[in-house]
């Protein structure tokens, strides 16, 4: 439904843009973006009751709705992955590909473009978790796989027409001026899965990383000599961590660590999810291996932590209730401070309204429980039942 002006205009009975909560506010959405907001009594064509919320941005998806994206790298899986993470609050998503041969990055990378190309909704990107990465905290990854950067994946790294493209390496991997490509490419470095000393990392940094991969996972730990990679990640502080709060990659006493540590924004949500968020699926192959669902924990045949079963409401809904984060700041975690890490915003991060004129209408509606009813991107429904909003 639209006004004369070609606008929807949506009453948010309960908004918070990012900064502020707002009581009873009119947006006016056109062409996906907001074009205003109004106080005052206008008439409009769509009510959303509870909480309205910018929408999540997770840069680590590696699969959802039964399907890997490395199993099957196409824009058909990129839909699916989007449907799922959609009924969770994602309106944003980098792809990620895992440790896998060049073939299967090269259809990655076709799948993304296609599928920015054709403006499928909520792809903005895609993440290559791998393969320049550490053989001593692989993870779940593939040993076979791991390997030097190449001219074939320079060729990737190289691509204009896949958004923004976000690798995690290992520094000890990768030389200096191999990062220092990659940045002046607009690649954004993360490091991880790295069992680097805290001087690589911090080489790394310098070189022009400025994230880190899963906080706490796959990477060299603190001790008495030695603060590693997770040191190095805690005290820079103009570097943003990635974290997966789910209660099993991550105790609660180091989330709160970290919390207490970085600055405003240092700290976004990720959720390294696999093929069984949104679906039924209680077990899938993974390079040879089964992965099996036990109770949200998945583990691989092999022994290892393989990815997770969180969404990011979920991770949100932890960072309130377990960690005692507030609520807003639970919602930038999952919202602001990921986007900005895209946007290469400098860190500490001052809150910012996502949602006010000029800005895309990309929002969701909560409830009481911070569980989703529904996701709106670029103004459009993704998901929600009609019974959830009302006409006028």
């Amino acid at each position: 439904m639209k006004s004369n002006d070609g606008s929807v205009k949506v009453l948010s009975k309960y908004l918070f843009d990012g900064v502020d909560y707002h009581h009873d506010v009119v947006m006016s959405i056109r062409d996906g973006l907001i074009i205003d907001l109004h106080w005052e009594n206008l008439s409009c064509d769509i009510v959303l009751e509870d909480l309205v919320a910018p929408g999540f941005v997770d840069l680590q998806v590696n699969g959802g709705g039964g399907v890997l994206f490395n199993a099957a790298p196409t824009i058909d899986s990129l839909q699916k992955m989007m449907a799922a993470h959609s009924q969770f609050g994602t309106t944003a998503m980098l792809p990620t590909v895992i440790t896998d041969n060049v073939d299967v990055m090269s259809e990655a990378a076709d799948a993304v473009g296609l599928a920015i190309a054709n403006k499928n909704l909520g792809i903005v990107g895609i993440h290559f978790e791998g393969p320049h990465i550490s053989i001593a905290k692989k993870g779940a990854h593939s040993k076979e796989f791991i390997r030097p950067i190449s001219e074939e994946e320079w060729q990737i790294f190289e691509r204009t027409d896949i958004g923004h493209i976000l690798v995690t390496l290992a520094p000890e991997a990768v030389s200096a001026e191999d990062i220092q490509k990659l940045v002046s490419l607009g690649v954004h470095v993360c490091i991880g899965h790295s069992n680097a000393t805290f001087e690589c990392a911090d080489k790394g940094l310098k070189a022009g990383a400025t994230g880190f991969t899963h906080l706490f996972n796959a990477m060299s730990g603190i001790n008495a000599r030695h603060a590693g990679v997770a040191g190095c990640a805690l005290l820079n502080d103009r570097a943003q961590c990635g974290l997966i709060v789910d209660g099993l990659h991550v105790s609660e006493a180091s989330c709160k660590l970290a919390l207490k540590i970085k600055p405003r924004g240092g700290i976004f949500l990720v959720t390294d999810a696999m093929p069984p968020v949104g679906s039924a699926m209680k077990e899938f192959e993974f390079f040879g291996r089964t992965v099996t669902n036990n109770h949200g924990k998945l583990t691989s045949s092999t022994g290892e932590l393989a990815g997770s079963v969180l969404d990011m409401a979920t991770a949100v809904r932890n960072c309130i209730k377990t960690l005692g984060v507030e609520e807003s700041e639970a919602i930038r975690m999952g919202s602001l401070y990921p986007l900005s890490y895209l946007l290469s915003t400098r860190l500490p991060i001052s809150p910012l309204a996502l949602l006010k004129a000029g800005k895309p209408a990309n929002f969701i509606q909560l409830d009481n429980d911070f569980c989703v009813k529904s996701t709106w991107i670029e103004g459009q429904c993704v998901y929600g039942r009609h019974s959830v909003y009302s006409h006028k």
